[in-house]
């Protein structure tokens, strides 16, 4: 078994050095740009039909309708004509492990969680892989920016912002170490259906369930009395990342689905007085009125899912984004794993499909994860100060029938949209003499 695991990794790694590597990462901007005549979506509910977008030094300094100004082309060193076409702000992945793994069923190219269960510390920053194969193909449907997320454990550590386009993660580094991830103890009893053994598993969960939240509580009343400490007598690694937490630097990403969990989450959070975003929430749409009283925003992890329960509604995760929207509560759209995040939009084409406008729907994945990371001063829609993170696709981005991203930057830098699975499509044209599908 060893044998056959070595030869398979030998295997996986003549088969990446027989291909061709990612694509450079783009120069920082030198010239002035300038886009016309695209159908600009702000990513703020706004839409300009004839829009002029002009950006410099990596900052947008021009959103306009081209119809309602006078224009000086000979300004811009570079003129884009982007007529028929629509510019959008970049996407922004929310709780994903991009970068973190790389091939799911080979445990070598994993590096997104640590043994141990309270693991505040982690972080995510560090671990990311710039050479990823995958993220040039999550960058071709228009993802610019992902929030990457340790895994596992209790605690699973920090995540942080990076950038989709850089030499190493420093280079990529965009917000560092803006949340802590928590997943919540299960507060539900399953049952197995055995009724001379049901009492006794029961039991066993109902202590399990109750040790975790001890735990977990001891942990946080320990961790804010080093942060109340003006100077401990000795250095907890553990605590010092949780400093951010009490001091409100950083927010509690909790990790969870159902009502008394989120609820006792919410508690739980409003206790130590923290910043609390709700991860996953399968059923937030229950506790909407809860939700926005305590001012938690919620980031759904998939729009393309099976309902949890037998009796709901088969298009319930379809339309929770609108129910969320409904009601006034403040919500992003991401989905789980790495290599998925590339139908990032395409989960947000569906919710748009099931009681979302288009522009809202896109507001789901731009402006709206961008309030939630913190980030949205500088990124998550077109306005002039903003950094130009932007894309521009031949039709609506939305819809996989027309979406296809044609240009892309970067705080003003073009990317490089090859990818491998692009040079793959290549080769096999070229060996078998087919044509390139327009």
């Amino acid at each position: 078994m060893k044998s056959l695991v070595i030869f398979t990794l030998a295997l996986l790694t003549l088969v990446f050095k027989a291909e061709a590597q990612n694509p450079a990462p783009a120069d920082s901007q030198k010239s002035s740009v300038l886009i016309m005549n695209a159908t600009a979506h702000i990513g703020n509910g706004t839409v300009i039909p004839n829009s002029a977008i002009g950006f410099e030094n990596g900052k947008l300094t021009l959103i306009a309708d081209a119809r309602l100004i006078r224009l000086d082309k000979n300004a811009y060193d570079h003129v884009i004509d982007a007529g028929g076409m629509h510019a959008y702000p970049g996407l922004i992945a929310c709780n994903t492990i991009l970068g973190l793994a790389e091939i799911d069923l080979v445990r070598a190219t994993l590096d997104h969680r640590e043994v141990g269960e309270m693991n505040p510390h982690i972080r995510s920053l560090i671990a990311y892989n710039t050479d990823s194969r995958l993220i040039p193909t999550v960058r071709n449907n228009g993802v610019m920016l992902a929030q990457v997320v340790p895994q596992g454990g209790r605690i699973s550590g920090q995540s942080s912002v990076l950038m989709l386009d850089g030499w190493n993660w420093e280079d990529a580094a965009y917000k560092t170490d803006l949340g802590i991830h928590l997943n919540w103890p299960r507060m539900y009893v399953a049952q197995s259906g055995d009724a001379d053994k049901e009492k006794e598993r029961e039991e066993n969960q109902r202590k399990k369930m109750t040790r975790d939240l001890e735990e977990l509580k001891k942990f946080f009343d320990e961790a804010r009395g080093y942060f109340l400490e003006k100077k401990p007598a000795e250095v907890n690694q553990r605590f010092e990342a949780m400093k951010g937490l009490f001091s409100g630097e950083k927010k509690l990403f909790v990790h969870c689905n159902y009502v008394k969990e989120i609820r006792a989450a919410a508690e739980f959070a409003s206790t130590y007085r923290l910043k609390m975003v709700l991860v996953g929430g399968a059923d937030s749409w229950r506790v909407t009125d809860f939700l926005k009283e305590k001012n938690i925003p919620v980031v759904i992890t998939s729009t393309h899912a099976l309902p949890g329960r037998e009796d709901d509604d088969i298009d319930l995760p379809y339309r929770l984004p609108y129910l969320l929207k409904k009601a006034g509560v403040d919500f992003a759209i991401s989905t789980d794993g790495s290599w998925q995040v590339r139908n990032l939009a395409f989960h947000a084409g569906t919710a748009s499909a099931y009681g979302l406008t288009k522009e809202e729907a896109l507001e789901s994945i731009s402006l709206s994860p961008a309030k939630i990371l913190g980030i949205d001063a500088l990124t998550g829609s077109l306005e002039t100060g903003k950094d130009a993170t932007l894309i521009i696709s031949e039709g609506d981005i939305l819809d996989m029938s027309t979406h296809k991203v044609v240009k892309a930057f970067i705080q003003g830098r073009e990317l490089n949209l090859d990818d491998v699975q692009k040079q793959l499509n290549e080769k096999y044209l070229q060996k078998y003499g087919l044509e390139k599908a327009k």
